[in-house]
């Protein structure tokens, strides 16, 4: 694959997963999850604890100070959407740094 069809490929996903993030999220079901509902059922989220993050800026599929809840939900997943892509990237990148720098430190041997 070319190096501008690869780039527009990667453009046009990143687009498809932003308009999803952003416009499905709004359509999400407010009931708990499986999981969530499994532990309310057998009594098992009354022990549960407070984690780290649990009053964080983007707890509870949410954006604090954003008063709609479809916005700060929408927001959050673009959030969410951008930061997933830019660890890829950087793991890609780190990828790439290394195996370059693996190929440059071998020989090459004539057949």
């Amino acid at each position: 694959m070319r190096s501008s069809n690869l780039r527009m490929f990667v453009v046009g996903g990143l687009l498809v997963a932003i308009g999803l993030a952003m416009l499905v999220s709004g359509f999400a079901s407010s009931s708990p999850d499986g999981l969530n509902k499994v532990a309310e059922d057998h009594g098992i989220a009354a022990n549960a604890k407070q984690h780290l993050f649990e009053n964080g800026p983007l707890a509870g599929y949410a954006v604090k100070g954003v008063g709609n809840d479809r916005l700060g939900t929408a927001i959050s997943g673009l959030i969410g959407v951008l930061v997933t892509f830019g660890v890829g990237l950087v793991l890609f990148a780190l990828v790439r740094v290394l195996r370059s720098g693996h190929d440059r430190s071998e020989p090459t041997r004539a057949p």
